[in-house]
């Protein structure tokens, strides 16, 4: 049987518009070359969970996911265009939907992983050869992975280089607005054949429902994308330069489940930042500076990840190889829960499964105290990480996982051992964060909220804490973690140079 497909004329061949990680119709390069054809859109999704090396995203991203769909289809519907979801390997669908239509074109914004890129180039390969128009654009990131060398020519591995270098590069490109409206396909008042609705993806949790929290506290989508980095510029960049370290306060932009669905680009939150520091500052601002900054070690992340494909598996520093990492699911299991008996850690873990979110000082405490209290493998983190956060970023968790091991590239130290107590009380110091995450001993006054452990019995009692009933003893001691971390960093280091 043959396949069904529509008769188009040549000028009304229409153009194949594919979403991937750029969920929105704002400065969407791939779109804007499809508007400017004057040609009929066929707008489509693929929900690639068969092509072989392709990571699948994690629960809470698959959630977000939902949402980020459903919001982009009701823009496009509002522009006159459906949005197409299909299930398969994209090396299938995409082919076969090029028949169907009789597209002439096929536009999509890149993507970095190793596996992604080598599907893209294949797909390329064998639509370019049956006479079909493919172009790919940059959609993601300010600067292309490969754009950004040393004064010799190579990659660069450390942080600050990186960014003055991406700064001198050129220009940031003002971002485009979205179309107001899109030219429709004749033929999707049929649906197209081998298209799923968005339950069919199966995305959302079902029994139990571990979202429900969630739910009222994030808006994916396009529209949610704007309205947070609006409420970021006007309540929380003033002071971001200190405040971002603070839990305890709403200081940080939360857009980074949005960045990572592509449901707003860097050029948009570059030039927005841009604008305001001009508008409210007339001048250079310490903390606008620093907030682009966060966007730069994104972008370097991708760098990493460009250089390094198996960034989430392999350690970037080939010596931690040897390192001597303990099999310890005890251990894991009370980090995953948030029941280390250190409050700073533990509200973090917990902050992460309830919201799918997790405030980034409190990243680097919990992922340190993972590798570096309990001496548990990095990789274990990021993947727990990676099926619990909403913006769950190949490389950007991959990248800062690394940091905080000590193995990546421009790495923390590995003497850098974040003492959770200390921690807390700097950057938590009335306990506020603690108190909403670790409701047990919220009724522990602030000098002892950050270890419980060294309460006096009538305040603990005082407070209806029994310590190992209503709240763990730590499951480690701090100063003993410290030296059989510095004495195993010391092991890899000593067989290195040996």
């Amino acid at each position: 049987m043959s396949e069904p497909s529509w008769d188009t004329k040549a000028e009304d061949a229409p153009v194949l518009l594919w979403f991937r990680e750029d969920l929105r119709l704002a400065d969407n390069p791939a779109l804007a070359e499809a508007v400017s054809r004057n040609r009929p859109i066929i707008a489509i999704y693929v929900l690639d969970d068969e092509t072989a090396d392709f990571r699948p995203p994690g629960a809470a991203a698959r959630w977000w996911l939902h949402g980020s769909l459903k919001a982009l289809a009701a823009s496009l519907a509002e522009r006159g265009s459906p949005l197409h979801l299909f299930r398969g390997s994209a090396l299938a669908v995409i082919p076969r939907l090029v028949r169907q239509t009789g597209a002439a074109a096929i536009f999509w914004n890149r993507r970095y992983g190793a596996a992604e890129r080598a599907a893209d180039g294949k797909l390329k390969q064998e639509l370019k050869a049956s006479g079909v128009e493919v172009q790919s654009f940059n959609g993601h990131l300010l600067f292309e992975p490969w754009e950004v060398e040393s004064k010799t020519g190579g990659p660069l591995k450390v942080f600050t280089p990186f960014w003055r270098a991406a700064r001198e590069l050129r220009e940031v490109p003002m971002p485009v607005a979205a179309p107001a409206s899109l030219r429709p396909f004749a033929g999707e008042d049929k649906q197209l054949p081998g298209s799923v609705t968005l339950e069919d993806l199966d995305l959302l949790p079902k029994s139990p429902n571990w979202a429900k929290e969630m739910e009222t506290l994030w808006q994916p989508g396009e529209a949610g994308a704007a309205a947070a980095l609006k409420r970021f510029l006007d309540d929380a960049v003033e002071g971001y330069g200190d405040g971002r370290n603070r839990p305890d306060k709403r200081s940080t932009s939360r857009l980074s489940p949005h960045l990572r669905a592509g449901e707003i680009g860097p050029r948009q939150i570059w030039h927005a930042t841009r604008l305001h520091e001009q508008a409210h500052c007339g001048h250079s601002s310490r903390d606008h500076e620093k907030f682009l900054s966060e966007v730069g070690w994104r972008e370097f992340s991708y760098h990493l990840l460009f250089q390094s494909p198996d960034l989430a598996t392999a350690n970037f520093q080939k010596r931690f190889d040897a390192f001597p990492w303990r099999d310890d699911g005890e251990a894991f299991r009370a980090w995953t829960r948030g029941k280390t008996g250190y409050p700073i850690v533990d509200a973090g873990m917990r902050e992460l499964w309830r919201t799918g979110w997790m405030h980034n000082r409190v990243r680097m405490v919990t992922a340190s105290f993972l590798i570096k209290h309990l001496l548990i493998d990095w990789r274990r983190g990021e993947e727990w990480f990676w099926d619990t956060l909403l913006d769950a970023d190949p490389a950007n968790n991959a990248a800062s996982w690394q940091w905080v091991a000590g193995s990546g590239a421009d790495a923390a130290p590995y003497f850098r051992i974040f003492a959770p107590v200390l921690q807390g009380e700097k950057f938590d110091p009335k306990g506020d964060y603690v108190r909403t995450y670790v409701p047990e001993i919220a009724g522990l006054p602030d000098q002892w909220i950050h270890k419980p452990w060294q309460a006096p019995h009538p305040i603990l009692a005082r407070a209806g804490i029994t310590l190992g009933k209503e709240y763990p003893l730590p499951i480690v001691d701090h100063d003993a973690a410290r030296q059989r971390a510095l004495a195993a960093f010391k092991s890899i280091s000593t067989e290195a140079a040996s």
